[in-house]
C-alpha cells in the first residue's frame, strides 16, 4: 500500500511541476491492494502533500484511515474504480490546450499514432455536469470503456491507467496532442491517418489495457 501512496504523491507533484494544473486544482488517486483508494486531499498545495496526508477511502467514499478530507472530485475517481476493475490510477487535471477543446466542447482527434496507442482513439467530450457532482461521475464513465481519457465540457481532463503514473502519462500525451492539433488546424487543417492504421493502433490500445493488473487484482490472481 505504501508504494501506491507514494506513487500518488509523486504523480501529483509531477502533474503540478509539469504545468498540467495550477494552484490546488486537479487531483490524483490510486487503488491499493486492499481495494481502498489513496487520494490527494482537498485544497492542499501540491508541495505540501505527503503520504501520511493522503485521504484513504473505500469505494463508497467513506474515510477508512486518517482524517484527511478527500478531493471534492472523489465521486468521479471512485466511479472509475467501481466501473472498471482494471483501473489502478486516476488523474484529473486542467492542461491548457486540452482544456481549450473542453471549453469549445470539441473532441481531440486521433490524428497521431501515439494518441491511439495510449488513449484508444479520439478523446471524447463528456456532457457538462456540475463539478464534484454524482452526475458528473456518472457521465465521465460512459466514455472510458474503450478510452484512457475524456474531456469534461467547460472543465478539464480525466485520465485512467493501470497506475497513477500511467494515468499521468496519458494526460501528457493528450495535452501534447491537443497542442499539435490546435496548431495544425491553424495551418489549414490536417490529413487524417489511414483507416487501416487507426484500426491497428486501436487494437494495440485494447491489448495494453487488457494487460492492466492493479494491486487488488494481482493479489488474487
Amino acid at each position: 500500500m505504501t508504494d501506491v501512496r507514494q506513487a500518488v504523491v509523486d504523480t501529483a507533484m509531477e502533474m503540478f511541476t509539469s504545468g498540467l494544473v495550477v494552484g490546488t486544482a486537479g487531483n490524483v488517486s490510486g487503488r491499493q491492494a486492499d481495494g481502498s483508494v489513496a487520494m490527494t486531499p482537498s485544497s492542499v498545495p501540491y508541495p505540501d502533500i505527503t503520504v501520511p496526508g493522503l485521504a484513504i477511502v473505500d469505494l463508497d467514499g467513506e474515510i477508512v484511515e486518517g482524517t484527511a478530507r478527500p478531493s471534492s472530485e472523489k465521486a468521479m475517481h471512485l466511479n472509475c474504480y467501481r466501473t472498471f476493475p482494471e483501473v489502478g490510477g486516476v488523474v484529473h487535471c486542467h492542461p491548457a490546450h486540452a482544456s481549450m477543446f473542453a471549453i469549445a466542447r470539441k473532441s481531440i482527434p486521433a490524428w497521431i499514432e501515439e494518441v491511439i496507442v495510449y488513449v484508444g482513439g479520439d478523446v471524447p467530450v463528456a456532457a457538462y455536469r456540475t463539478t464534484g457532482s454524482d452526475e458528473l461521475a456518472d457521465e465521465v464513465v460512459l466514455h472510458l470503456s474503450d478510452r484512457g481519457a475524456v474531456l469534461m465540457a467547460n472543465h478539464g481532463l480525466l485520465c485512467v491507467g493501470k497506475s497513477p503514473e500511467d494515468a499521468l502519462h496519458t494526460a501528457a500525451v493528450v495535452e501534447h496532442t491537443a497542442k499539435i492539433v490546435a496548431g495544425a488546424e491553424q495551418l489549414g487543417g490536417v490529413v487524417p491517418l489511414p483507416e487501416e492504421i487507426v484500426t491497428n493502433f486501436t487494437n494495440i490500445y485494447g491489448l495494453i489495457r487488457g494487460g492492466w493488473t492493479p494491486p487488488h487484482l494481482a493479489e488474487v490472481s
